[in-house]
Parts: C-alpha cells; sequence; structure tokens
C-alpha cells in the first residue's frame, strides 16, 4: 500500500499561485508513483485565526473545521508545504494551520515545495522548518526552490517546470519516501 503524501497549499490570498504549483506536484508524484497524493487546500477549512478553547494536544476540538483539518492531516504519511514567502517568512496560513493540530503531526516527514523573488521562498522554507520540529515533523533538506516564480508560469498561467524542477522533485519525493518508510512503527506505535 502506497504511502499517503499530502501536498499543503499554503497561501490563502486571492489570485494565490499555490494551486498551480500544487496541481503539477500531484501530476508529477502520481507519475513518481511511490505515493497516494492528495491535495489539501488550507483555503478549503476555512481555518480562523486559532479558535479551539482546548490546547491541540488534548485532541478534544469543538469545531467542525477543526475536526475535518485534523482528519486530513491524522491520515497522511509525508507532506509537502507548498510554501509562498510573504514579508520573508512563511504564510500566515500555514503557521496557524500547524498550530491547530498537534498529534496528528506526529513522525511523519515534510518537505517544502517554495516559491516567491529571488530567494525562491527559501527564507519561507528555513523559518518553517522549527514550527515543523515542535509538533513532531521531521523535515527533510530536501526541497524545491522557485526564484521570480511568476516568470515560470505561462501566458495561461501554466506551470511547465524545467528538467532541474523535475529532478529536485524526484530527488525530494524519494527522500520523503525513505523517511516516511522509517518513521512509520513510529505513526503505528
Amino acid at each position: 500500500m502506497k504511502h499517503q503524501l499530502n501536498i499543503i497549499i499554503g497561501s490563502t490570498r486571492p489570485g494565490r499561485a499555490g494551486p498551480v504549483f500544487a496541481e503539477w506536484l500531484d501530476t508529477f508524484a502520481r507519475e513518481h508513483g511511490k505515493f497516494e497524493p492528495v491535495l489539501t487546500d488550507i483555503d478549503t477549512f476555512k481555518l480562523p485565526v486559532l479558535d479551539e478553547p482546548h490546547h491541540p494536544r488534548l485532541g478534544n476540538y469543538k469545531n467542525d473545521h477543526t475536526k475535518a483539518w485534523s482528519k486530513a492531516i491524522d491520515a497522511a504519511d509525508a507532506f509537502v508545504f507548498v510554501a509562498p514567502e510573504y514579508n520573508y517568512f512563511v504564510a500566515p496560513a500555514i503557521v496557524n494551520a500547524v498550530d491547530y493540530l498537534s498529534r496528528e503531526w506526529k513522525y511523519k516527514p515534510a518537505a517544502n515545495f517554495s516559491y516567491g523573488g529571488v530567494s525562491g521562498g527559501l527564507r519561507a522554507a528555513q523559518a518553517l522548518k522549527p514550527l515543523l520540529t515542535s509538533v513532531g515533523v521531521m523535515p527533510i533538506s530536501e526541497g524545491v526552490a522557485l526564484p521570480m516564480y511568476q516568470k515560470l508560469l505561462d501566458e495561461n498561467g501554466a506551470f511547465n517546470a524545467s528538467e532541474q524542477v523535475q529532478g529536485g522533485a524526484k530527488t525530494m519525493l524519494d527522500e520523503l519516501l525513505r523517511w516516511s518508510e522509517a518513521l512509520k512503527p513510529m505513526r503505528v506505535a
């Protein structure tokens, strides 16, 4: 049985590019063949700023949006965060979404598919890693960064990945699978 890879679209901003990159990665991951990818758009969960009355470690969720988010994250074996860089940092929607849960994240690896200006979103990717470790996620160093991402979209808004991006994505998925398999006994325990 294939491991489930949640491809998390981290921007909720109108006009965002995240879905374009996530859909490309979903197709690429299916062709890669080692994961069962699931597009997981934070925006569809409509998570307000953390509004649960109890600490996430208790798992005593009161709101339907939290219960749905919990179910989506709990089902995953690994994650790729499609993460834009906002003001030299990770998108606030990602920070909020991570903070909503606790046990659902544990013992799962994550990679970043970042995009932005000249840095390719690398500052956001680096800022996300300590947050992920605090909830028990194993962030891996392999990832994909897209600098000046607007120039990578054609006149119709489609993303045609270069060989370099495809090679980076393959390496990222291969490494995610290694970590997902290695951590599986801890997720089962």
